[in-house]
């Protein structure tokens, strides 16, 4: 019994906090559907990791000695020693997406790589408001709008705010529909919302779906050597998908891998979820900082899109295309199609929004890995 009271007494207020942020999380997940696969995880975990005294991160007991707690274990073996976790993922993801409508319609790479603005503007605000470098490069890849190369970024380069960085990351993804349709606003008008684009793929080869995944790999591991293990591990599931003569291996990367590994990642990174680490002002600067890059992620693509528009006498692209640009797979295509349709009903749009969300995807792994490069070599 004393025990007890002794745990309800050394509950702190950042404790309370923490309590509130993963009942809220739980609450996005089930009442909204906001990414439930991995928010519901990460609003259960940060509860878990911030009761007192709790046997699920690393403690000392009086007589016994050190115990070893499951999620401090899983975050130090599968993300801070390896980087295992969000690989792995990456293998499921790779397997889920189809490149053809890319393939077919090359000049939505980029698109994906103009989408990519806001990493780097995000980089910038994080240094005038602060943070050293490691710090600003790791916020500023929540611009990528990609959980996995955000939180391996920070691991790479020892962010101390991983765990922010990887709430940022996750729930502005599941907030893409309330925050694209917003940017996308702010920065088109209705005339060209309503602007219809004709789809008539080009025929894309097995050969070349087979191809695709290998030559990305070796172009990426000259360009961008820091990123070829998320690329290179998105490939290859890729190719287990394209290759034809494994349907049951691709079926299993695509649901049992693909959710086991995200259900432990969304417990893993709740370790980083402490509240004497993460409820502080600097937090609040990082979700902040993560919000301003995804708004700016997406005026870069509807931007880049209005300005080639400015050479083409017809069949306009509709900027909205762009906003699809970035790597919230498949959200935010979904967004772009849904935005078309409630603008004008006859307007489809959703093949023109799958390749540029799939070249956001590459783009924005590749991005993950030149800032990992630029950084650590300037800090040689």
């Amino acid at each position: 019994m004393n025990f007890i009271i002794e745990g309800i007494m050394s509950v702190t207020w950042q404790q309370i906090v923490m309590y509130g942020i993963g009942i809220l999380l739980i609450w996005l997940a089930i009442a909204k559907e906001y990414e439930p696969s991995l928010l519901l995880p990460m609003g259960f975990g940060a509860i878990l990791v911030n009761l007192p005294f709790s046997g699920v991160i690393n403690q000392t007991l009086e007589g016994v000695g050190e115990v070893n707690g499951i999620i401090q274990w899983l975050f130090h073996t599968g993300i801070e020693a390896s980087e295992a976790l969000p690989i792995l993922l990456f293998i499921g993801i790779g397997a889920m997406i189809d490149f053809g409508p890319l393939l077919s319609k090359p000049i939505m790479f980029l698109f994906g790589a103009a989408a990519q603005f806001g990493i780097f503007g995000a980089i910038l605000l994080a240094t005038l408001l602060g943070f050293d470098l490691k710090d600003a490069a790791s916020i500023g890849i929540i611009g990528a709008a990609d959980g996995p190369t955000s939180i391996l970024v920070s691991q790479i380069l020892h962010s101390k705010y991983i765990g922010a960085i990887a709430v940022a990351a996750y729930s502005y993804m599941a907030l893409v529909p309330i925050v694209q349709p917003f940017a996308i606003k702010l920065v088109t008008t209705k005339k060209e919302r309503c602007i219809r684009m004709a789809y008539k793929p080009s025929q894309v080869s097995r050969s070349m779906r087979i191809a695709f995944p290998i030559i990305v790999t070796i172009i990426v591991g000259f360009i961008a050597p820091s990123s070829v293990s998320l690329v290179g591990f998105l490939m290859f599931g890729n190719l287990i998908r394209e290759c034809g003569v494994l349907g049951t291996m691709s079926d299993t990367a695509q649901n049992s891998l693909a959710n086991l590994i995200t259900l432990l990642l969304g417990l893993t990174i709740s370790f980083s979820m402490q509240a004497a680490a993460f409820v502080n002002i600097d937090t609040l600067k990082v979700m902040l900082i993560g919000l301003i890059a995804f708004v700016l992620d997406t005026m870069g693509g509807v931007l880049f899109a209005k300005f080639i528009n400015l050479f083409i006498p017809h069949n306009k692209i509709n900027p909205m295309v762009g906003a699809a640009g970035i790597s919230a797979f498949p959200m935010s295509s979904r967004v772009v199609q849904k935005l078309a349709m409630k603008e004008d009903p006859g307007n489809v749009l959703i093949m023109q929004a799958a390749g540029a969300n799939v070249s956001g995807q590459i783009a924005s792994v590749i991005a993950g890995g030149l800032v990992i490069n630029l950084v650590t070599n300037y800090l040689k």
